[in-house]
């Protein structure tokens, strides 16, 4: 038996309902999630998305890697192939207290995991989210920064935090520098 038959199952109840039927490829809400992987930061839960709401990106810590701005990179795009005039979405990154990435800033740990893995080491540092409120704004600032994004989407810096339930903005909406033609 499968550690997934549970998942299975569920899925079944689910195909019952139909809730996938008739959904557009332009979501709901105007705004793209990046967040953690963590089982206790689920956006579905902790800000009431319902399929079909947003896209939402997910990796150890919510970071925005070069994979996460090509990601946003095309959707971008694509939005902005179907909406040619006005604003896109907002890219909304998320952060949490106590992410398990803070374990890659203890040196011992990074060193025996990128032992294990072949991963460079002074990348795991970089990647550990220990101040939620700095990393935050660092990948913001990453995202903007990109000459890869569309200058037509805002994003913004958020943080989760576990023990209240809450979500607070700690980087305002901003949109890409204008790039030179």
């Amino acid at each position: 038996m499968s550690s997934a038959d549970r998942l299975l199952e569920r899925n079944r109840a689910f195909k019952a309902t139909g809730a996938y039927e008739g959904l557009s490829m332009l979501p709901r809400e105007p705004v793209f999630v990046v967040t953690c992987l963590d089982p206790r930061v689920d956006p579905a839960a902790f800000l009431g998305l319902a399929l079909g709401d947003a896209p939402v990106v997910r990796n150890a810590g919510g970071r925005v890697t070069e994979a996460v701005i090509d990601d946003i990179a095309f959707i971008s795009y694509l939005v902005g192939v179907m909406m040619t005039e006005g604003p896109l979405f907002e890219v909304a990154v998320i952060h949490h207290t106590g992410c398990g990435t803070g374990f890659l800033a203890d040196a011992g740990f990074r060193h025996a995991f990128a032992n294990r893995t072949g991963l460079d080491e002074s990348s795991l540092a970089d990647s550990a989210v220990i101040d939620p409120e700095q990393t935050v704004a660092a990948d913001v600032k990453r995202l903007l920064a990109s000459p890869k994004v569309s200058e037509r989407i805002t994003a913004a810096g958020y943080v989760y935090d576990l023990d209240t339930g809450l979500v607070r903005m700690t980087v305002a909406p901003a949109q890409p520098a204008a790039r030179p033609v």
